[in-house]
């Protein structure tokens, strides 16, 4: 009988940090060819695919997780760093499913600004997932994990900048102010949810030194 095979969960996170990658440069997309939030349809099921994708491979991880006898660090932390990773995804989604549901009629450039934030964020949690599966002998993965926590720092200014430019040019526009607001808070939970997960990287990093 040949040797079963052993379940890859390193590439499991590469391909989940990669579809949130794929995922903002959705969302970028949309907003820079946006006409009006009817056309965004389309565009929703192509982030719907995405995040499904994501679920597949989360649902690929939790089956595997449970019955390996020697995972490469403690069970508890594979799983949450699945889900962490998979919320990416869902958050981003949650942008574009606002953006049709509230009918917006035009993208403010505060909101492509924050959009382009969003896919460097995740792109550093990309490029930190490639040096992961290296994480005891790595180098360069501390810093890899501090670039992820900087962006979100430079969403959390950005946000409070926005919010502000929302009460200070459209204070006559209370819907408009009520809609944006909303879509700011969830854009900022995109990136907040980027550093979760460099966070959990470097919890497993130091647990297992």
């Amino acid at each position: 009988m040949g040797k079963k095979h052993k379940y890859d969960y390193f590439s499991a996170y590469e391909e989940l940090s990669d579809l949130a990658v794929q995922e903002a440069s959705v969302l970028i997309r949309a907003m820079d060819d946006f006409t009006d939030a009817a056309a965004l349809r389309p565009v929703l099921d192509e982030a719907h695919e995405l995040e499904h994708g994501g679920d597949m491979i989360n649902h690929a991880i939790y089956k595997h997780v449970g019955g390996d006898f020697m995972p490469p660090f403690d069970r508890e932390d594979i799983v949450a760093l699945a889900q962490a990773l998979d919320n990416i995804l869902d958050e981003i989604e949650d942008v574009l499913q606002f953006l049709y549901m509230y009918d917006v009629h035009q993208i403010p450039d505060d909101a492509k600004r924050f959009a382009t934030l969003i896919r460097k964020s995740c792109k550093a949690v990309d490029v930190a997932m490639e040096d992961f599966r290296n994480f005891k002998r790595s180098k360069n993965f501390k810093q890899l994990v501090i670039e992820v926590s900087d962006y979100e720092d430079e969403a959390d200014a950005l946000y409070v900048e926005v919010i502000r430019n929302l009460h200070v040019n459209h204070a006559d526009e209370p819907i408009h102010v009520v809609k944006w607001s909303r879509l700011y808070d969830h854009m900022e939970s995109c990136t907040d949810a980027c550093e979760h997960a460099a966070d959990l990287m470097s919890t497993i990093l130091l647990k297992n030194m």
